[in-house]
């Protein structure tokens, strides 16, 4: 049987992980993307494993065999950044993402200093071409 991802969803609260996020700025970009993906997916928020917040879902597999499900879109308010997750991965979205200002980008993720500094407008557009391109994929 193929291994599937060891991050799932855990049914732990989305609200209660937010709310003990530090530093305080970083907290209320937190709570300002939940609610700006939970609008432009229309999906209720999980968290999947101990610090990922994630909408939609989905079912992978790869040739190797190796299977698994994983979320559309999602942000973890890491420390020293917010992770910005949009599946099948940020080089799909190359224009969307260069629309946002100021941010980098990592093997799976855009990361984001704050939220102030990224323009709205822009991470809505991203959210709802992921959410559109996923579902039209399952």
């Amino acid at each position: 049987m193929a291994e599937g991802n060891a991050t799932v969803p855990t049914g732990a609260s989305v609200d209660d992980f937010l709310s003990g996020v530090e530093p305080a700025g970083r907290r209320e970009d937190g709570l300002a993307l939940k609610a700006l993906f939970s609008e432009e997916t229309g999906e209720f928020p999980l968290m999947w494993g101990s610090s990922i917040v994630g909408y939609g879902r989905y079912r992978y597999r790869y040739e190797t065999g190796r299977e698994g499900d994983w979320f559309w879109c999602g942000f973890s308010p890491r420390k020293a950044k917010m992770s910005l997750y949009f599946m099948p991965g940020y080089g799909a979205y190359e224009k969307e993402i260069a629309a946002l200002g100021p941010v980098k980008t990592g093997a799976s993720c855009v990361y984001v200093g704050r939220l102030a500094k990224v323009d709205e407008a822009a991470l809505r557009r991203l959210v709802r071409t992921c959410t559109q391109r996923m579902r039209a994929e399952a």
